[in-house]
């Protein structure tokens, strides 16, 4: 198949057998299935015309997906970007046509995210025919996953299904279990998030190695849809990292650190669920982890060696690892300030 746009060449997800339970999804880039289909629904719809900007902020993968559906779709592209958007995306990000600014450098998720919803505020003022494409709260964002969950189905017939993957903005594991259980509502749907993140209410606790960029989140995101969630993982840097370099030495895959905590996730749950197959969500590549996961490979714990908490409520969570039956629940109480 020859394909009009490299955008349309680089989101289809590679389907790896690891396991004879566990199956990595493997995407060069995730958010471009949902960023291309997004800005054709914009254009269509005339939401957006072509030419004008579409802003948003992010803290790297979808920066690049939007890059690239702007230069598909023929229109300008500005990014806020994240501390967490290396010097490698940067460069491609300008050379597509993009426009991207940095906020200043923080460890803190909460601060980085505000100050770049606030500066995104601050240019739809100064440039009201700016577009703010919401990757957070627009839900716009779940048409790309439908496809696909449409490629599973295929690849899968009748099979047994556990989606395991980063929670993030809530689009692609809402998306994909979604569009599955239109076919098999006892489709299960397992999330990852990091430890400082309000979306599955672990901001309580405090990870001081590192933020795994793009699974949590300091603010409410509306993507969110926590009815869709059978069970949710919430992980440390270290484990994350465990389970990404043991992706690479094991099985040869070279994947982002939300993969790796994925992956070892997904491990866990096919023990418990020998009769279901697990899919594991890979979003990225590990290009951007170089330095501060695979580098430190050595430093990594063994994966066979580490086991989670089992709680029946978040506020029994413990670090490094705990997980819970969420059971398709809706939103937790807590509420904080909500990003527009």
């Amino acid at each position: 198949m020859i394909h009009p746009h490299i955008a349309d060449a680089l989101k289809v997800p590679d389907l790896v057998r690891l396991t004879d339970g566990l199956v990595l999804v493997r995407f060069e880039s995730m958010k471009i299935y949902s960023a291309l289909a997004a800005v054709r629904h914009l254009l269509e719809r005339g939401t957006v015309r072509p030419g004008q900007t579409l802003v948003d902020s992010s803290s790297g993968i979808y920066a690049y997906a939007l890059a690239l559906a702007c230069h598909r779709h023929g229109t300008r592209c500005h990014i806020v970007a994240s501390t967490t958007v290396d010097a490698t995306t940067r460069a491609q990000l300008e050379i597509l046509g993009a426009t991207v600014e940095q906020v200043v450098p923080s460890r803190d998720l909460k601060l980085d995210q505000e100050l770049r919803v606030r500066r995104v505020r601050e240019l739809l003022a100064e440039h009201p025919d700016w577009h703010w494409m919401r990757q957070y709260h627009d839900d716009v964002h779940y048409l790309g996953y439908h496809e696909v969950a449409d490629r599973i189905t295929a690849a899968f017939p009748g099979a047994a299904l556990t989606v395991v993957g980063g929670v993030g903005s809530g689009a692609s594991t809402g998306g994909v279990a979604t569009r599955l259980r239109a076919v098999d509502p006892s489709v299960r749907l397992v999330g990852v998030q990091p430890f400082g993140s309000v979306t599955f209410g672990s901001q309580g606790h405090h990870d001081p190695e590192a933020i795994i960029a793009g699974i949590g989140s300091s603010i409410v995101f509306d993507n969110v849809r926590h009815h869709l969630y059978d069970g949710i993982h919430w992980l440390d840097f270290t484990h994350a990292m465990a389970g990404t370099v043991a992706l690479l030495r094991d099985h040869a895959v070279f994947a982002g650190l939300s993969t790796g905590a994925g992956y070892l996730a997904a491990a866990y749950e096919a023990r418990r669920h020998p009769d279901r197959l697990h899919l594991v969500i890979g979003a990225d590549t590990g290009h951007r982890y170089v330095e501060r996961v695979f580098a430190r490979h050595a430093e990594a714990p063994d994966p066979a060696a580490l086991k989670p908490v089992e709680v029946s409520a978040p506020e029994e969570m413990s670090m490094p690892w705990s997980t819970m039956a969420w059971r398709r629940t809706a939103c937790p109480p807590h509420r904080e300030e909500r990003a527009a």
